[in-house]
């Protein structure tokens, strides 16, 4: 599923939330440069297996909040650019999230000037800690 709907600059609305991921490794660029993607349903997206989310929504400039909360990644090795320029992103519910596994999360919430570390919704101190580390000199 990797670059799936990359560069889908048009696209405003889509619920995924039929797709069946549960043998996906690769997510990464998979919503790359949806700059105009508002609304996204990923409610039952299995990523048990995910091993890559690198620039999954990378440049989605439109979206204003995202709710990932059941998405699993214990075997997730890359976050790097996730979130990368959601220049309009100011909720975002990552409450499952595991990054133990996670070896590369450089980047991962870059140029996202309108989200706020109490709208970061979380257990997972490393996901803190880079948006910390990240917006610290901004």
């Amino acid at each position: 599923m990797g670059g799936m709907f990359s560069r889908c600059k048009s696209l405003i609305n889509i619920n995924l939330s039929n797709f069946n991921t549960q043998n996906v490794e690769n997510m990464s660029y998979m919503f790359f440069g949806c700059e105009s993607l508002i609304n996204i349903n990923l409610s039952n997206f299995n990523t048990q297996n995910v091993k890559n989310m690198m620039s999954m929504f990378n440049n989605c400039k439109s979206l204003t909040n995202i709710n990932l909360s059941n998405f699993n990644t214990q075997n997730v090795e890359n976050m790097s650019y996730m979130f990368n320029k959601c220049e309009s992103l100011t909720n975002i519910n990552l409450s499952n999230f595991n990054a133990q596994n996670v070896k590369k999360i450089c980047y991962m919430f870059n140029r996202c000037e309108s989200l706020k570390k109490e709208f970061i919704i979380t257990k997972d101190n490393k996901i803190l800690e880079a948006f910390i580390l990240l917006n610290k000199f901004v």
